[in-house]
């Protein structure tokens, strides 16, 4: 009996012993099981205050610092047991990055949504899931709405991103109309107009039906993928992203969900994120856009799919490429000249 209860004694010191190890960390890291999922960074869009939300049942502990490269191992800014909401204290002026630690795994964490006051749908792709078990870099690329509205703290905090690029897929009229705030750190702003013809201009908005919207949506998610003029400036955008030079990126039009939305999805698709994932990213812009469109939607409910995305709008683009070429990723490769395997060696984890 004796030999019995010295052995359980054993077995636990051993079993708390690896747990212990499994939270012990010195590098930046996914690893273990997929905890990714279960805690996310909040910042406030106005005050940009920082907040960790976490689902879990089990000891954790968070690291921070104002890089991937640079998180402060030496000392946890939080850690705690079970689920909650915890503000965090780390600069509200600069954008700061995490490293979450549990028994089970371990995950790099940014605010996905970045905290604009004066933009809606700004987001960093980082964080993403690859097929394959990888994940999408922090800080690399990012995706949003137009940038005019921007205040000087969110230049700031922009420019604490160290932002070099900035793609504008607007047209010359909306250019004009609405030049860019750029943060101090953005070296060029390059215009690459995207118009898919004059789909939507040639016809009388108000007159149509929602369906009738839909369908001219859809028709236009098609132009963006196989109209030479739009492939050409995707194809550009690209030869940006494969240049070292010009990134960290961001990438925007007027309400970064349309041309914006098939450019972050081009780019998810050539990263070999699964294309459900894919979808998801893109309908996340009816969450941030809410509140911008809100008003033009009431007054003119039957153009609601002008301010929103659907599935069906998304799917349109892809199903063409995968028709005129095989497979997204023959069309990456064949048309934009995207090199797959460098693009995923430069943008994963």
């Amino acid at each position: 009996m004796k030999k019995i209860i010295l052995s359980l004694l054993v077995m636990g010191s051993v079993m708390v012993s690896c747990k212990d190890s499994n939270m012990k960390i010195d590098k930046a890291q996914y690893s273990g099981k997929d905890v990714s999922g279960e805690a996310s960074i909040i910042r406030n869009k106005e005050t940009k205050a920082a907040e960790l939300n976490i689902e879990t049942a089990g000891k954790w502990i968070l690291y921070a610092g104002s890089s991937v490269e640079d998180i402060d191992f030496s000392k946890p800014i939080a850690e705690g047991e079970g689920s909650g909401v915890f503000p965090l204290n780390v600069p509200d002026s600069i954008r700061s990055y995490f490293q979450l630690v549990t028994p089970e795994g371990k995950a790099i964490l940014a605010e996905r949504h970045l905290p604009m006051a004066g933009g809606y749908n700004f987001r960093d792709l980082g964080g993403i899931k690859t097929s394959d078990g990888k994940y999408v870099k922090w800080g690399r690329i990012f995706r949003s709405d137009d940038l005019h509205t921007l205040t000087d703290d969110d230049l700031n905090y922009l420019s604490s991103i160290s932002l070099v690029s900035i793609v504008d897929f607007r047209s010359p009229d909306e250019i004009k109309r609405s030049p860019d705030r750029l943060p101090a750190s953005v070296k060029t702003d390059y215009a690459y107009s995207i118009t898919p013809g004059n789909l939507l201009a040639a016809k009388s908005l108000t007159d149509l039906k929602e369906s009738q919207m839909d369908s001219a949506m859809m028709e236009m998610n098609v132009l963006l993928v196989s109209d030479t003029s739009c492939v050409n400036r995707y194809k550009d955008f690209f030869t940006l992203l494969q240049e070292e030079k010009d990134v960290p990126l961001m990438f925007h039009c007027s309400a970064g969900k349309d041309r914006t939305g098939m450019g972050a999805a081009l780019v998810l698709f050539a990263l070999g994120v699964d294309e459900n994932t894919v979808i998801d990213d893109y309908l996340s812009s009816n969450t941030y856009l809410g509140d911008k469109y809100a008003q033009y939607i009431a007054q003119n409910p039957n153009l609601k799919p002008l301010f929103q995305v659907k599935k069906e709008f998304i799917k349109a683009g892809i199903d063409r490429i995968k028709k005129d070429h095989g497979s997204v990723e023959n069309y990456l490769t064949d048309v934009l000249g995207v090199d797959i395997q460098k693009f995923r060696e430069k943008y994963l984890y």
